[in-house]
C-alpha cells in the first residue's frame, strides 16, 4: 500500500495525501511567517554536530541532499544522520531508546513510524524525551503561533501533564478525513441506462444489473459488482454501506450523543445493518475477496486484463484499484458514489478530523546540550512556516515547485494559489531536494488548497482535484458529534488496559461482523449471544475509560 500512494503521489505530483507524500504549512498560507528572522539568530560560533534518527525514503540522499545543506547552512550545523530504511523503522526506532545510545533527536516519518502518545508519556516521565514548552516560548514564534491558534494541533501536542514531549506531523488531508468513499463504474450505468442510486434499495438493483446483464459486453457472467479488501485507506466494504444505518467509523465502531461515548456494534441499527450487507452478500453481489483479499489482489480484479468487471470499488481513492497514469482505459469510468440513504433516512459518511494521526514524529532527548536544542526548535520552526515547509516536504523552489502564473487556479475554490509543483520529466534523475514525509509538520487544509492544480480530474496531474471535488459530496454527512479518538490522551494508568480492551473488542467486532454477513452466524438466533460476548470483553469497561480521557480533554464543551 505504501508503494501504490507513493506512485500515486509521483505521478501527480500534487498533494495526494493518502501517499503523506505531500507539501504543506501553515493555517494562514497567505500570511508572514509570525517572526521568520528569529528563526537565524544567535548562531554558534562552530557548526553544532547533530546527531539525528531519521528515516531515509527511496530516491533520497540525507546527506548530500539539497535542503540539508540549505538548513545546515542556515541554522550553522552539521548533521550526524542514523538514517535508516522504511522497512523496519519501528523496531530500529525502540532499539535505539532502549540501548541508551539514542541521538541527540528523532525526525520520524509519520506514515512510516511515529512516536505513539503512550510512548511520548513514557520516555517523557523517565526523561529520555525533553518538554519542548519552553524552547518554544523561546525560539519558535511560528510553532507557537500555531499551536495558540489552532486547538486541534494543540491538542495533539499536549501531553495531560501539560508538557510538549513531541510535535505531530499536522497534515490535514481533506479527502483522507472522509476514507470510506464507493466509486461507481458509471459507464456501466450509462450503458445499462441506469440513475445514480440515492438508496439502499436502489444501490443492491444497481449491483443486480451489474451482476446479470453484461455490462462489460463479452457474454460471460464474469462481473464483479462490488469488490474491497481488508486494509486500511477506506478500502473495508462495511463501513460505506453500514454508514446509511448507523455510524460506523472503520476503526473502533464508536460513536457519540450528547457528550457521551458508545458503541455502534450493539445497537439494533447495527443489526440492521448486518442484515442488508448480508443480503447483498447472498445475491453474489459483493465479492466474498472483500473479505479477505491484500490491496494487491483488489487491483488485480479492478484491472483486469481481458475484460473490465469491477462494477464499484471501496477505497479512499480510486488509484488504489485502479492505474490512474496517463494512457489508463477504465480511471474516468470509476466516480464518486455519494453516502446513501438508508430506510430509516440515515446517510452518514465515515470522518476523522482530518486524517492526522495521534503521536509525535519529532521528539528531542536528553543527550542533546542547550545549544542542540535550540539549534533543533529554530530549524523546525523555520518547517513550520510556508517557505520552509514547501521547501523541506516537497523539495527546493524552482527545483520542485516555482510560484504561480497568472491564470492558474489553486486546489480550493476562492484561494489565492501560492505553490506550483514543477512535474518531473521522464528519465529524469532524482533530485533530491527535500526530505519528503520527514519534514511534514505543519500542513492544515488551507494550506492545502493554495496548491495550484488543473481542472482536467482524469488528467493524473490534477489527481488531487479529483479527490477535492469527490470528497465534497461526503462532506457534511458526518455525525453532529464525533468521539476524537484519534486526539485524546488517555491517562498513563489506563494506556496498557485500554489497548488490550480496544485491540480485543475490535477484533471480536469484526470477526462476528463478517461471520453474519457469511451465514455463519444467524442474526436471529446468536445476536443476542453476541451481545453478551461484548460484555464478557468488558465493553463498559472500555468505554468508561474512554469517557474519561474525553471529560479531561480540550474537546469537552
Amino acid at each position: 500500500m505504501v508503494i501504490l500512494l507513493v506512485t500515486v503521489m509521483m505521478v501527480s505530483l500534487v498533494m495526494s495525501a493518502c501517499s503523506k507524500n505531500n507539501a504543506g504549512n501553515n493555517t494562514a498560507a497567505t500570511n508572514k511567517p509570525a517572526n521568520s528572522a528569529a528563526t537565524n539568530d544567535a548562531k554558534p560560533a562552530a557548526p553544532l554536530d547533530i546527531k539525528l534518527f531519521a528515516v531515509q525514503e527511496p530516491n533520497i540522499d540525507l546527506a548530500t541532499n539539497k535542503f540539508t545543506k540549505l538548513v545546515e547552512e542556515k541554522f550553522n550545523i552539521k548533521f550526524n544522520f542514523e538514517a535508516i530504511p522504511s522497512d523496519g523503522a519501528k523496531e530500529k526506532r525502540q532499539i535505539s531508546l532502549a540501548s541508551g545510545d539514542f541521538p541527540d533527536a528523532y525526525m520520524l516519518t509519520a506514515y512510516i513510524d511515529q512516536f505513539s502518545q503512550a510512548d511520548l508519556i513514557k520516555y517523557g516521565k523517565q526523561g529520555v524525551l525533553i518538554p519542548l514548552n519552553e524552547l518554544i516560548d523561546q525560539y519558535a514564534p511560528n510553532i507557537k503561533q500555531a499551536l495558540d491558534s489552532n486547538a486541534d494541533l494543540k491538542a495533539f501536542s499536549v501531553a495531560p501533564d501539560g508538557n510538549i514531549y513531541g510535535l505531530p506531523a499536522y497534515s490535514q488531508c481533506f479527502h483522507c478525513s472522509y476514507p470510506n468513499k464507493l466509486w461507481l463504474n458509471t459507464s456501466w450505468l450509462e450503458k445499462l441506462n441506469l440513475e445514480m442510486p440515492k438508496t439502499t434499495d436502489e444501490f443492491k438493483k444497481v449491483l443486480e444489473a451489474f451482476k446479470n446483464q453484461d455490462p462489460n459486453g463479452n457474454g460471460k457472467k464474469d462481473e464483479v459488482p462490488l469488490s474491497g479488501s481488508t486494509e486500511d485507506f477506506g478500502v473495508r466494504v462495511v463501513p460505506y454501506l453500514m454508514n446509511a444505518f448507523v455510524y460506523d467509523d472503520d476503526r473502533n465502531h464508536l460513536m457519540m450523543q450528547d457528550g457521551k461515548v458508545s458503541s455502534s456494534a450493539v445497537t439494533e441499527e447495527w443489526k440492521q445493518g448486518l442484515t442488508y450487507i448480508k443480503s447483498l452478500f447472498d445475491e453474489g453481489l459483493i465479492d466474498p475477496g472483500a473479505f479477505t483479499q491484500n490491496a494487491e489482489a483488489f487491483k488485480k480484479i479492478g484491472e483486469n486484463g481481458d475484460a473490465q468487471i469491477l462494477g464499484a470499488g471501496a477505497g479512499m481513492h480510486p488509484a488504489i484499484f485502479l492505474n490512474i497514469d496517463q494512457g489508463n482505459k477504465n480511471s474516468k469510468d470509476y466516480n464518486p458514489l455519494p453516502p446513501l440513504t438508508g430506510p430509516s433516512n440515515v446517510s452518514l459518511a465515515t470522518h476523522d478530523g482530518g486524517g492526522v494521526s495521534p503521536g509525535a514524529k519529532f521528539a528531542i532527548t536528553s543527550k542533546a546540550s542547550k545549544e542542540k536544542q535550540i539549534a533543533l526548535i529554530k530549524l523546525v520552526d523555520y518547517m513550520f512556516t510556508p517557505e520552509g515547509q514547501t521547501n523541506g516536504a516537497s523539495g527546493m523552489k524552482d527545483i520542485d515547485w516555482r510560484d504561480p502564473k497568472e491564470g492558474e487556479l489553486a486546489l480550493g475554490e476562492g484561494v489565492k494559489p501560492m505553490v506550483a509543483p514543477i512535474p518531473m520529466t521522464e528519465g529524469e534523475a532524482p533530485r533530491n531536494a527535500g526530505w519528503s514525509g520527514m519534514a511534514h509538520f505543519y500542513m492544515p487544509k488551507e494550506y492545502r488548497d493554495s496548491w495550484v492544480q488543473g481542472t482536467d480530474i482524469y488528467d493524473s496531474a490534477n489527481y488531487e482535484r479529483r479527490l477535492y471535488q469527490a470528497t465534497l459530496l461526503y462532506q457534511g454527512h458526518e455525525p453532529k458529534e464525533l468521539f476524537p479518538l484519534w486526539a485524546i490522551w488517555l491517562d498513563s494508568a489506563d494506556v496498557d488496559e485500554a489497548t488490550m480492551l480496544q485491540t480485543n473488542i475490535k477484533t471480536y467486532i469484526d470477526e462476528n461482523a463478517l461471520q453474519f454477513i457469511t451465514g455463519n452466524k444467524s442474526l436471529d438466533k446468536d445476536w443476542d449471544s453476541y451481545l453478551k460476548g461484548l460484555q464478557d470483553l468488558k465493553l463498559d469497561r472500555y468505554l468508561e475509560i474512554l469517557q474519561k480521557a474525553y471529560d479531561a480533554s480540550t474537546f469537552k464543551k
